[in-house]
């Protein structure tokens, strides 16, 4: 059936899974009201997109809960959810021969390989039938957030399709390397749950902001933990904006005394808000490949990525991605450097395996971030390797955040469990430990790795200069070059 002004205006939703500040669904509700027709809100899951290497069980079930909450709450408004399964083309081919597709409604997906090649083929096949297809590219966020509609005209003869309880009930064996896949601390999916978390941060984690952030231990409790519900769309940035600036009115008229640093923490966490706009205004073209699954490992990438690498505190890192989806800007930055600075190890391997573990995974972030990490950013930024151990020391100086993921180092002396292996013998007796079979023993000297490392970078920056240069270029020294700012590898708020 080829589109007419009788068709459905379907909108597709991919990672922006809200009703409210959803510009492709306040237009097409207006296009379908104008025209006396229905609207019909998609979701495609996609067996192909969820085979790559990038996404997990965890994604699925914060995705899934987020996908129970949109067809609630479009339901209220007069229309469901609908979900399908297979590739897109098909999926929409069907519903154009069932119902007559008026127009199609999207925001701009999340420019992976396989993304841009689905939209390609979408945008192929509208065409050909005639199909308006519009997508809503991201923009600044200095709009008021769009109400959701009023009302959806609903269709009628269409089913809604099940949600699958989980990701294994669609996929079978066919995605191999994950499933099952747990993580007991992950936070709750859903637009309800982003709203919670909005309100939160807002009234009481904002204090412990700027202090608590960068701490292992305590910064789950002190940064907004938005992050998976601005990744998959549950909640837009411009609705986390406004409610950043309704706090900051209510404390505009307040003394210090009373606001404390609460003022400069919404200042900071917009600049956040701004730069991830920034970034995903201007995705990278060149993400790895197709994401696909990577042959088997190596015992050195094994032990990295279970956390087994005998250095306490990237091992507790890993436990704590493992367990809660989440790692704090500092532990991202940490682990990604160990992985591919001091260990060697693939960049794209170790950032597919920290792209599993968050639930915040945002690939046009995510990417762009771990090159500026591992490789240098464009801008005359480099890497510059640091001592994982004088890291833990500074940043985890008690050892809470190790002994909370580590139980086997829980009784050794904060003097020695950053490097237990200098630890005496009489000292990890009294603390019930023998490395090699409670711990690790590490998997490299911690000096020697971060010794080549900076080797390594020197020959980089020395192979960078013309072959006509009169002088070999000096080795650089603290503060010529700018360093990564660790906070860039994800926006994790």
């Amino acid at each position: 059936m080829a589109g007419t002004a009788a068709g459905v205006q379907v909108v597709w939703f991919r990672r922006d899974l809200r009703p409210a500040d959803h510009a492709p669904l306040t237009a097409a509700a207006e296009a379908a009201r104008a025209a006396g027709a229905g609207l019909l809100p998609l979701y495609v899951f996609d067996p192909d997109l969820w085979r790559r290497a990038d996404l997990a069980g965890r994604h699925w079930a914060f995705l899934r809960e987020a996908l129970v909450d949109l067809r609630r709450d479009l339901a209220a408004l007069g229309q469901p959810l609908v979900l399908r399964t297979g590739a897109a083309v098909p999926v929409l081919a069907a519903l154009h021969r069932s119902h007559g597709i008026a127009g199609l409604w999207a925001h701009a997906d999340d420019g992976t390989p396989g993304t841009r090649d689905r939209d390609a083929a979408v945008a192929a096949w509208a065409a050909g039938e005639g199909i308006p297809w519009r997508v809503t590219t991201p923009g600044p966020a200095v709009r008021a957030p769009l109400p959701a509609p009023e009302a959806l005209p609903p269709v009628a003869g269409i089913e809604p399709g099940a949600i699958p309880e989980t990701i294994d009930r669609v996929m079978g064996d066919r995605v191999p390397g994950w499933l099952p896949d747990t993580c007991p601390g992950r936070p709750a999916g859903g637009r309800r749950a982003g709203l919670a978390a909005t309100a939160r941060f807002l009234e009481r984690r904002l204090p412990r902001y700027l202090r608590d952030q960068a701490i292992p231990a305590v910064a789950g409790e002190a940064v907004s933990r938005l992050g998976p519900h601005l990744a998959w769309g549950t909640l837009s940035a411009g609705e986390v904006r406004a409610a950043a600036a309704r706090r900051r009115d209510e404390l505009r008229d307040l003394p210090e005394a009373i606001t404390g640093a609460r003022p400069r923490a919404l200042e900071v966490f917009g600049e956040r808000l701004n730069l991830r706009g920034a970034a995903l205004a201007d995705p990278p073209q060149d993400l790895p490949g197709e994401l696909m699954p990577q042959a088997a490992g190596t015992p050195l990438f094994d032990a990295w990525s279970r956390g087994e690498t005998g250095w306490p505190i990237v091992d507790a890192a890993m436990k704590a991605l493992a367990r809660d989806g989440w790692l704090p800007f500092t532990l991202r930055a940490l682990v990604m450097q160990v992985a591919v600075l001091h260990l060697d190890l693939d960049p794209v391997r170790a950032g597919l395996a920290l792209a599993r573990g968050l639930v915040d995974y945002e690939p046009a972030i995510h990417w762009r971030r771990l090159r500026d990490q591992t490789a240098g950013a464009p801008g005359g930024t480099v890497p510059r390797p640091g001592s994982a151990v004088r890291f833990s020391e500074r940043h985890d100086p008690d050892g809470r955040f190790i002994r909370s993921h580590l139980p086997a180092l829980t009784r050794l002396p904060a003097a020695w469990l950053h490097a237990p292996w200098t630890a005496p013998a009489d000292v990890l007796a009294t603390a019930g430990l023998t490395l090699g079979r409670d711990y690790p023993h590490p998997v490299a000297d911690p000096g020697a790795t971060l010794r080549a490392a900076r080797l390594r970078l020197q020959i980089a920056i020395a192979a960078a200069v013309p072959a006509d240069t009169a002088t070999a270029p000096p080795a650089p020294r603290r503060g010529r070059r700018k360093p990564v700012d660790p906070r860039q590898l994800g926006f994790d708020f």
